[in-house]
């Protein structure tokens, strides 16, 4: 049967045509872009995902790039707090130094506190001239700001501290085993030293964290010449001496499991009274046990009692205790506190402080939110906050106040400030050095290693393959050209029909 007014095979070969053009449109256009993917109809599932994980990818682009930028920041931080911590050690060398004051005239120890002064006003300017891009790194200005500071405590640091943008954190402690001294006390029997002989003598060695020391007392020594005999050794031996009742109670200067006790009587004197040598209740320092735990004359090998740390939790967490201070380190919370010997010593909950604002937070994870940011508190590291309140503060090693070297008074407690605020400084510097290593680094890697992850998940889901992507460009120009050539004999078959009319 032959038509002329429906071309039917001319349709055929131009639909088939059309289609062909079409592939081979997407052939060109894949291998021109070399993506799979091109638009949402190429592949609407794999389109989501390619988005996804390019979406997730900027975001670990622009993480690696902030551990990058902290590292920088914490860098500059170093570099000043090497500064002041070569400063310290010169100011301790220059305390030691003024303290031989028999070999030093007058014009030196001047001269001694011309160079502590300009010491002094060099750590601060240091502190206050470390920044970054306008920022100060070391004057407080990444220092946490806090409110309600209990009664109890008497210092405290903030390191690190996770805060949402708009609650405040309060800092709760909870004390479960109190803080104590090593002590013991000597039963005398009375107001002095009672042998039996004239001749006598009551000799017995003191032993604390710092050393021992031997001490003699004839009979009829007061309580108060025996106090006072030790005392004047407290900074050899660490052992404080008070007079009680009938006796003398030596205990250890500081609190802690570092610190003890121990009595060793080398000749008892034949003492007439008092029952020996007793330890202190673990539970209260000021209760006196009962029982002696030995007497003077079997007290040869010694008596010894040691200190105990405090214990508790802070915010639900175990909190590591060392003598009067508690302290908690985690991802959200990194604080330490000391407290006075009354709170302390007394079991119960602590309102420490609350934390209102503050620190410097380092967004390293691609989420923002506060499981992927990292708090640091760096502390003003002036003089006049290095050092501790119950000690003082490296500005009071200044012409004129407290511990100058001129006057050369307390210049033991002058050198206690100044390792104080060695250890200040070289803690801050080991938890900027623990955060570039342990967080940074470890940060940066595994970045990196996500991103490397990603892309090629990407790859594979949005990149074209070219090897696919040629042969079928090949094959669609081979049906492009095919089709073209049967629409061509598809049109010229109605001419046939003329030979039908002769």
């Amino acid at each position: 049967m032959t038509r002329i007014n429906t071309n039917v095979s001319s349709m055929i070969a131009q639909n088939v045509l059309g289609r062909n053009n079409k592939n081979l449109g997407v052939a060109l256009e894949r291998l021109s872009t070399g993506l799979r993917i091109n638009r949402g109809k190429d592949d609407p599932a794999g389109l989501i995902a390619s988005e996804a994980l390019r979406s997730e990818k900027a975001g670990l682009n622009a993480a690696i790039g902030n551990a990058e930028r902290s590292e920088q920041v914490v860098n500059i931080a170093e570099g000043g707090l090497q500064e002041v911590s070569n400063l310290l050690t010169e100011l301790q060398g220059l305390i030691t130094t003024s303290a031989n004051s028999a070999g030093l005239s007058t014009e030196e120890k001047q001269a001694n506190q011309l160079q502590i002064d300009s010491i002094l006003q060099t750590i601060d300017r240091v502190s206050g001239a470390t920044e970054f891009q306008g920022s100060k790194l070391l004057n407080g200005n990444f220092d946490y700001q806090t409110t309600g500071v209990a009664a109890g405590v008497t210092d405290f640091e903030v390191r690190g501290a996770k805060l949402d943008g708009t609650n405040n954190l309060a800092v709760d402690a909870i004390v479960t085993l109190s803080a104590q001294q090593a002590g013991l006390y000597l039963s005398l029997g009375g107001g002095i030293v009672d042998l039996t002989a004239a001749t006598d003598s009551f000799v017995f060695e003191v032993a604390g964290s710092k050393g021992s020391r031997e001490f003699q007392f004839a009979s009829g020594a007061t309580l108060a010449q025996v106090t006072a005999a030790v005392n004047s050794f407290t900074d050899v031996t660490g052992i404080v001496a008070s007079a009680a009742t009938a006796g003398v109670v030596l205990r250890s200067k500081e609190f802690g499991s570092n610190e003890f006790t121990e009595v060793t009587v080398v000749d008892d004197g034949n003492i007439a009274a008092g029952d020996g040598i007793h330890v202190m209740s673990t539970t209260d320092f000021d209760v006196i046990r009962t029982a002696a735990a030995s007497t003077f004359a079997l007290a040869t090998n010694g008596v010894r009692d040691e200190g105990q740390d405090i214990e508790g939790s802070i915010n639900g967490l175990t909190g590591v205790g060392v003598g009067k201070t508690l302290s908690v380190n985690s991802d959200f919370l990194d604080v330490a506190f000391t407290l006075n010997t009354a709170t302390s010593q007394g079991l119960g909950a602590v309102a420490a402080f609350t934390i209102t604002g503050g620190g410097a937070d380092f967004q390293l994870a691609s989420e923002v939110s506060i499981a992927g940011k990292v708090s640091l508190g760096i502390g003003d590291l002036s003089s006049r906050k290095l050092g501790e309140s119950s000690l003082g503060f490296l500005d009071d090693l200044a012409a004129g106040k407290s511990f100058n070297v001129v006057d050369g008074a307390n210049l033991d407690t002058a050198q206690e400030i100044v390792s104080k605020a060695i250890n200040q400084v070289s803690s801050t510097r080991g938890r900027l050095g623990a955060f570039q290593k342990n967080v940074v680094g470890a940060t940066q890697r595994s970045l990196s290693t996500a991103l490397e992850n990603i892309t090629a998940a990407e790859s594979v889901i949005r990149d074209a393959d070219f090897a696919a992507e040629t042969a079928a460009l090949t094959r669609n120009q081979v049906l492009v050209s095919a089709s073209t050539n049967v629409l061509a004999l598809s049109n010229q078959s109605p001419q046939n029909v003329l030979q039908l009319l002769g």
